[in-house]
């Protein structure tokens, strides 16, 4: 499926073998920020970004493969982990696509960056699993030099 780096790439209709589990996991947690809060920490213990990657797997952010990502660790594209948090975040039953919103900025004031943000009720919540390697935390993202 191609990356439509201004949209939101359809989500699969096949969960991923493994994922059925987490999602079931997150099924039965109860308040919407519990489920993100485990969703960005199950991701962002099993994938991070760096910056150097980013460049160097650079062919990587066109693929769309939630099959594929699934099986992985270690370094991933910022928009391939968003993937799969919204994948995530969905398929729980406890948000939809209009609660998730794509954002956009700018690292080291040159480099295209995503992240989401999550609405959770009363409020909208950042989150940035690629930067989490960079002390971004929860809540937060990377922007310019920060």
């Amino acid at each position: 499926m191609p990356l439509d780096l201004f949209g939101k790439t359809k989500l699969p209709d096949k969960i991923p073998s493994g994922m059925e589990d987490v999602i079931d996991e997150l099924k039965i947690l109860g308040a919407k920020e519990e489920c993100l809060k485990r969703v960005y920490d199950i991701l962002s213990e099993k994938y991070e970004g760096r910056r150097y990657l980013t460049y160097l797997k650079i062919s990587s952010v066109f693929r769309k493969d939630a099959n594929g990502f699934w099986k992985k660790q270690g370094f991933m594209h910022c928009t391939n982990i968003n993937y799969l948090a919204r994948i995530l975040l969905v398929k729980s039953g406890k948000f939809s696509e209009d609660d998730i919103k794509l954002r956009w900025t700018l690292i080291w004031g040159v480099s295209p960056h995503q992240y989401l943000q999550v609405n959770i009720g009363d409020k909208w919540i950042k989150i940035d699993i690629w930067a989490r390697p960079y002390d971004i935390k929860y809540g937060d993202n990377a922007h310019g030099f920060h």
